[in-house]
């Protein structure tokens, strides 16, 4: 049995589950972050399984997702993406600051997670938070750069209007340059890292991923078991139940 409450993180809303007779102690902590266009109900299934295997599961909802949501238009939404990114790697930070002060999140043992956007984000808070212990990415993309090129192209394909001159456009690309994991991957320290990304992906492409993942591999000579790449030759931009048990077993094992 475990409890899913509703409450606010550090300003932030967000589904809180853990089991009942943990609910006031100091536990291990992992935050699964949602994808775009979703929101922290989604990934419920996470947080129970987490809980029941006796973390406490923080699951927020971005800005301008689920109890954020502010109405946009599907063209400002997609505009706020990068935006979002660092909002949410922001927002993890103060919200395990919170935790941590109350007494109820060990801060030797932080996980993270998400799918999609989360998994964007996840890369991103390991370029720039010592603190997370261990890491799983589910269909995200370690290179900012390269994945913020590829959506201004595929804006111009779309005929979308992007309201940004190219000299703007080169500041917003450089203010991401802190979270691109693939240009600093020596961030990683040797944590564990388990990714997973399936190769029919039509919405974050597999081969920055696999990318990633050659590039990594010799630091983790020696400590193999740290790092896990899995990817799933007919999944698209969709998790299946072999990455989600996986998961909650990366937990386990290294959290």
């Amino acid at each position: 049995m475990v409890i899913i409450e509703q409450e606010q993180l550090a300003g932030v809303p967000v589904l809180h589950v853990v089991k009942p007779e943990k609910r006031d102690e100091r536990l291990p902590l992992i935050f699964f972050i949602h994808g775009f266009t979703s929101a922290k109900e989604h990934n419920l299934h996470f947080g129970y399984l987490l809980a029941e295997a006796g973390y406490r599961a923080v699951l927020p909802d971005a800005l301008f997702h689920g109890e954020r949501d502010e109405g946009l238009s599907e063209r400002k939404l997609q505009l706020s993406f990068w935006d979002i990114v660092v909002r949410t790697i922001t927002e993890i930070e103060e919200m395990k600051n919170d935790l941590v002060s109350r007494g109820l999140a060990d801060r030797e043992r932080i996980g993270l997670a998400g799918t999609s956007m989360g998994g964007i984000v996840t890369f991103g808070a390991l370029a720039v938070y010592p603190w997370v212990r261990a890491a799983v990415a589910l269909m995200g993309c370690p290179n900012y750069s390269a994945f913020f090129d590829e959506m201004i192209e595929e804006g111009k394909r779309r005929q979308i209007d992007i309201p940004l001159p190219p000299t703007l456009l080169a500041l917003e690309k450089e203010k991401l340059a802190r979270y691109d994991l693939s240009k600093q991957p020596e961030k990683l320290d040797g944590r564990p890292l388990f990714i997973w990304h399936g190769k029919a992906d039509q919405i974050v492409p597999y081969a920055y991923t696999y990318e990633f993942y050659k590039q990594i591999k010799p630091l983790y000579e020696g400590n193999e078991d740290r790092l896990q790449f899995i990817a799933d030759p007919h999944a698209g931009h969709k998790v299946t139940r072999e990455a989600f048990l996986e998961t909650v077993r990366w937990f386990r094992e290294h959290v």
